[in-house]
């Protein structure tokens, strides 16, 4: 349904030549934006998705709660969507890949921990993802969103800059590589 709303708006966009950002923050984010880019004419670099900015924040709320996580908060990095293709990098220089999984796997189900105690989940994705990692956007500063990468909207901490989207370049662990890959490929896979 969501498709079908963002459609509206993308089409919007492309009647009267828009040429500011398109920032899509409605769920499921990764594949909206390739649906309003589809429809809008607009250049790639001007449609952004905000979804990853709860899943860092999740991962940050755990590695503070649970020691074994601790050097995500120095050194860990989220990528790829919100949601089941997510991947949380426990830390990049001490890579751990069972750690990096049972993190992603904490941060991607956060939210059906809050509704088993009785909270819809809303404050945290609007402000994580929405109403910060917006701001962080515009005023050009690292956050973590979604932007086009090699065919797909992939989610990692980026920039704007006046040359457009600067994504972070880091030496990743082989293992690390191979889950964002399948993740690549996953996003390859939505129409």
């Amino acid at each position: 349904l969501n498709r079908e709303l963002v459609s509206i708006y993308a089409r919007m966009a492309r009647d009267r030549r828009y040429r500011g950002l398109f920032c899509v923050v409605s769920d499921p984010v990764d594949p909206l934006c390739r649906a309003v880019l589809r429809e809008s004419g607009l250049s790639p670099a001007q449609v952004r998705g905000f979804g990853l900015g709860v899943m860092n924040a999740r991962a940050v709320y755990y590695a503070k709660k649970d020691p074994r996580f601790t050097d995500f908060l120095t050194d860990g990095r989220s990528f790829g969507p919100h949601g089941e293709d997510l991947v949380i990098a426990n830390s990049i220089a001490h890579y751990d890949d069972a750690l990096s999984r049972e993190l992603t796997n904490l941060a991607a189900h956060a939210n059906l921990q809050m509704r088993r105690m009785g909270f819809k989940p809303f404050v945290a994705p609007a402000l994580s993802s929405g109403a910060l990692s917006l701001l962080l956007c515009l005023r050009g500063q690292w956050h973590c969103s979604s932007a086009y990468l090699g065919g797909v909207f992939m989610g990692g901490r980026n920039r704007m800059t006046p040359g457009g989207v600067e994504f972070e370049r880091l030496p990743l662990p082989r293992a690390l590589l191979d889950r964002l890959k399948e993740t690549e490929e996953k996003l390859k896979a939505i129409q």
